[in-house]
């Protein structure tokens, strides 16, 4: 079996890929991203999407007309106080 590390190190921009269930997984170990796919090119095509989201290089916050036209009131918009939950950290 091959192994991504060296002496035990893992290396810096590394990507793990490992087929689960019928599925390919990939990691971006980095930020710690995960994603899947049907295929090895999905998987990877799903970690660079989600790496671009999570490291704020793609996406953005909804203007509020954008808000307004799903139905959602901007003002009511709002995380509060609350703490996010567990799944998020």
């Amino acid at each position: 079996m091959a192994s991504s590390t060296r002496n035990g190190d893992t290396n810096e921009g590394e990507i793990r890929l490992w087929q689960e269930d019928g599925w390919w997984v990939a990691k971006d170990v980095d930020t710690g991203v995960t994603t899947q796919g049907e295929s090895r090119e999905e998987a990877l095509d799903n970690l660079d999407d989600a790496v671009a989201v999570h490291t704020g290089k793609r996406g953005r916050e909804p203007t509020d007309e954008e808000l307004r036209a799903l139905g959602i009131d901007p003002a009511d918009n709002t995380t509060g106080d609350q703490e996010p939950p567990d799944v998020l950290d």
